[in-house]
């Protein structure tokens, strides 16, 4: 008797099956008409720009695939979601209206699998989960389909590899991300390996000034609490951070990662002396290339600032959140969670105005500017087209424009090169 296969991380080649269904879901003619004009194309007094790079990356394109493939695979098997597939409330919808169920953490990051069986299916999201989590999934028996992100494992194999040399993990992210968390706990394959999660250069600079006792660094029983939820039980500033290793959460500002990786080795070579440093500092190659490109065509297109940029992603997407940190450094900025946050009736736009994560929505009216205008648009890494190119018709309803009169081709402005 055969033995079922039960762990499967290449789907199962239905891509060419379910790929009609997702890109009519998701694809969004209009945008790819505007990107095979140089991304740019004017609607009556409106120019419309797009960012070179936005949406779906090839991690949330493939995290999506195999959830489709696993309904398709599985269509009597009650299915689980870890958490969500990805941090889009729209995709997460559709994978809801698909029958699969979602499992969601309690405060502390962990899972309630109790209800799974041997004969369900579980998908694990693109963000990947905790060791903890993954040992009590398999130890069900249950099919696991695995779409975490191969930069996430690469951060993941980083992380063990400074665990098992006897270097702390010093890792740049949100400690409430499922992705930090589950980097996190990759120390644990190693025993008394640790780790500390900091959240941006102010929490850096707190652990580089105490690395190099500085005048006014905190005590030890202060850094202690301050990082008593953001690191591994026992962690010991004095013992845990003589070696250390950094490595990031891949959806970070990949500047602010490399920032704060050098703030830490400078404090190291303040404190040791640079031969020191050298041996027991080691620094990470973990940035996403998928995180990077969408940022540096933000910057890119920051050359010349169009008059409102608007940055479509989830809330609680991290990497959508730094590309609308990054564009209120330069213009007015607009970060909705979905299309619908622009009511064209109303003519108003619902949106984030802050990057903090429990930064409360606002409601504006009279958003728009008067006249001739340039529109900036780009998303997050996942965020479908269909949901930028509606984002753009609201716009363009709210200035009377139809897309019926917009002329077949559109003339090309130069920029200044970068």
């Amino acid at each position: 008797m055969a033995i079922e296969q039960t762990y499967f991380r290449r789907g199962f080649g239905l891509k060419d099956e379910v790929r009609p269904v997702i890109e009519a879901e998701y694809h969004s003619a209009l945008v790819e008409q505007i990107r095979a004009r140089g991304y740019m194309q004017t609607f009556g007094d409106v120019t419309v720009r797009l960012a070179e790079e936005f949406g779906f990356c090839y991690g949330v394109d493939r995290a999506v695939d195999y959830a489709y493939e696993t309904r398709k695979k599985f269509p009597d098997r009650t299915v689980y979601l870890v958490g969500e597939i990805i941090h889009n409330p729209h995709v997460n919808q559709r994978i809801r209206e698909m029958g699969i169920q979602f499992i969601f953490p309690d405060e502390r990051g962990r899972f309630d699998v109790s209800p799974i069986t041997p004969d369900d299916v579980v998908i694990i999201p693109a963000f990947g989960v905790t060791i903890h989590t993954f040992d009590e999934l398999q130890s069900i028996g249950c099919v696991l389909v695995d779409t975490t992100c191969g930069s996430v494992l690469l951060v993941w194999k980083r992380v063990e590899s400074y665990a098992r040399d006897g270097f702390t993990s010093v890792i740049h992210g949100k400690s409430t991300h499922e992705e930090s968390r589950a980097t996190a706990s990759q120390v644990q394959k190693y025993p008394d390996a640790k780790y500390l999660i900091v959240r941006d250069m102010a929490e850096a600079l707190l652990v580089a000034d105490y690395i190099a006792m500085r005048p006014g660094h905190l005590s030890r029983a202060a850094l202690v609490e301050r990082f008593r939820d953001h690191a591994s039980a026992g962690f010991d500033p004095d013992a845990d951070l003589e070696r250390f290793g950094v490595a990031n959460q891949t959806t970070m500002l990949a500047t602010e990662s490399l920032a704060i990786g050098s703030k830490l080795e400078e404090a190291l070579v303040e404190a040791r002396g640079q031969e020191y440093a050298s041996e027991n500092y080691r620094s990470f190659g973990t940035i996403c290339s998928a995180t990077q490109e969408r940022q540096d065509a933000v910057e890119k297109m920051m050359a010349a600032p169009p008059d409102v940029m608007i940055v479509i992603g989830g809330y609680n997407s991290s990497n959508t959140n730094h590309l609308a940190h990054l564009c209120r450094q330069y213009t007015t900025t607009y970060h909705v969670e979905d299309s619908s946050c622009i009511d064209e009736k109303a003519e108003t736009i619902r949106h984030k105005p802050e990057l903090a994560a429990d930064a409360p929505e606002r409601t504006d009216r009279d958003w728009l500017p008067e006249g001739p205008f340039d529109l900036g648009i780009t998303a997050g890494a996942s965020t479908p087209n269909n949901k930028v190119g509606d984002a753009l018709l609201r716009v363009l309803r709210i200035r009377g424009i139809s897309l019926e009169d917009v002329p077949r081709s559109s003339p090309k402005r130069s920029l200044p090169l970068i």
